[in-house]
């Protein structure tokens, strides 16, 4: 085989490397959020079921201590959404959202929103990063956001890029999303 024929095989072996690799990373670093069934739920790691069966032992019968229901019975990771409607009528309590984001869904931040009177009182955030990259991302928007959006009606609620971090922002939207179907007085 002549050198010109193997640079040529080569470079084509190579685009096609990139073109599966392209096909596989398509459609990823869509954010996605759901809501949480307690405060310490972030990216455990553990697997989906085991999560479930967790989920189902310790949700007979508990509500939060401010009547506000925290916990959703959906739990299907692949959704962005609760089940219920967002009415735009927003009862006061305490909601937890984990949003996952990044190129293969790596990093998850957990959004702990108290609501009051329809406005966003408090926010927490505790970040679940894959990189150090992502976990200063993380800790400047965790350290922002309560400058950003306390005190702001939680209806249309959404933020551009906050300190830097747009993946970490979209998450958060998803999760503001979330945290307004979960707030939602069913009518």
């Amino acid at each position: 085989m002549t050198e010109k024929n193997m640079l040529k095989k080569s470079a084509t072996l190579a685009a096609a490397g990139l073109v599966v690799a392209g096909a596989l990373l398509a459609g990823c670093g869509e954010s996605e959020a759901t809501p949480m069934d307690d405060a310490y739920a972030g990216n455990s790691g553990e697997t989906e079921k085991s999560q479930e069966e967790q989920s189902q032992s310790q949700s007979n019968g508990s509500d939060s201590s401010d009547g506000s229901d925290s916990s959703s019975s959906h739990n299907d990771p692949s959704t962005t959404t609760s089940d219920k409607k967002d009415t735009g009528n927003y009862k006061d309590g305490n909601y937890s959202i984990n949003g996952q984001y990044g190129p293969v869904g790596e990093d998850s931040i957990d959004v702990h929103l108290t609501i009051k009177d329809g406005n966003v009182e408090t926010v927490n955030i505790i970040g679940h990063p894959f990189t150090t990259i992502s976990k200063n991302h993380q800790d400047d928007f965790a350290k922002a956001i309560n400058g950003v959006v306390d005190g702001k009606p939680l209806k249309g609620l959404k933020v551009d890029k906050v300190a830097g971090a747009s993946w970490t922002s979209d998450a958060f939207n998803k999760a503001l999303e979330v945290a307004r179907q979960e707030a939602s007085i069913q009518e």
